[in-house]
């Protein structure tokens, strides 16, 4: 019964994949921030979606424009000193995530606003499907 319980666990351990397994990450080469500070938005990301997003693999994400207007106008709605705004792509499983997703469907463009005060880390202020 014992060898049973450890074969079983394995394969769950083995056959289980994080909802952020092999994302891909695109980038321009932005005049606002350096690709530390978008690996960094990214990683709060996918830590948000794990915690989050149930049900739902997330296969993509990209900073795809520098728009310091729209970034300064999102700061101050969300009362932080600096914003980024990214954009992924995702699925979703047969219930659609935890329900309030069409099931068995793809995402593309879900935007992401991320926020930090001078010296901080990115928190996630909002996120809406475009």
């Amino acid at each position: 019964m014992r060898k049973l319980a450890i074969v079983a666990a394995l394969v769950i351990l083995t056959g289980c994949k994080t909802k952020t397994e092999a994302v891909s990450l695109q980038t321009i080469d932005s005049e606002i921030y350096s690709m530390q500070e978008i690996n960094e938005t990214a990683d709060t990301i996918y830590a948000y979606f794990n915690d989050n997003f149930e049900g739902c693999i997330l296969q993509s994400v990209a900073y795809e424009y520098d728009d310091p207007e729209l970034f300064a106008e999102y700061a101050e709605q969300y009362e932080a000193d600096e914003a980024i705004v990214l954009s992924s792509i995702f699925t979703t499983d047969e219930n659609g995530g935890d329900g309030s997703l069409n099931p068995n469907d793809t995402y593309t463009d879900y935007q992401w606003i991320l926020v930090r005060d001078e010296g901080g880390s990115w928190r996630h202020a909002d996120h809406w499907y475009a």
